[in-house]
């Protein structure tokens, strides 16, 4: 189909990215604190730097929601695999420990991820292989720059 539209399919692409994209207003509120506006919703956060990096620690901390995106992510993307497999795995609880390093600057060196599926819901050995691969491949977890470590532990308590 892409040989046979070359007018046309520039413009869908477009029109694909523009409906993939989000923004977020952010307003600097001073003292280290900003508040995010997400544009689809409306809903707001706050940020506040650390106290070891001169903040009052009040909030999340920028790098805290990439620990917080990457464990919800994965919680959302097992969410979708396991509804197409007709699983129920309400009440997942994801814990996420995010270690920071100064070298070669200041970063996230490790977010260690573990997941604790629910008990009283056994999950077959194939379901949970589609289950942790989705896992592994959520889309923030591959945005994230390669030398941060992400060591990943999925509990099955049945």
């Amino acid at each position: 189909m892409v040989a046979s539209c070359p007018t046309l399919c520039p413009d869908l692409i477009a029109q694909f990215i523009l409906f993939m994209a989000v923004e977020i207003n952010i307003t600097y509120e001073g003292g280290l604190v900003c508040t995010a506006t997400h544009g689809p919703s409306g809903n707001t956060l706050t940020t506040d730097a650390p106290v070891d990096n001169g903040g009052k620690g009040s909030a999340f901390s920028p790098t805290d929601l990439v620990a917080t995106a990457l464990g919800t992510c994965m919680a959302t993307i097992i969410g979708l695999v396991a509804k197409r497999s007709n699983l129920n795995i309400d009440g997942l609880q994801v814990h996420v420990i995010k270690e920071m390093t100064a070298d070669p600057v200041r970063r996230i060196g490790t977010l260690k991820t573990r997941l604790v599926f629910p008990k009283g819901r056994p999950i077959a050995p194939a379901d949970r292989a589609k289950l942790e691969a989705a896992a592994q491949t959520c889309p923030v977890k591959e945005s994230l720059h390669p030398d941060v470590k992400m060591p990943v532990e999925f509990v099955y308590p049945d």
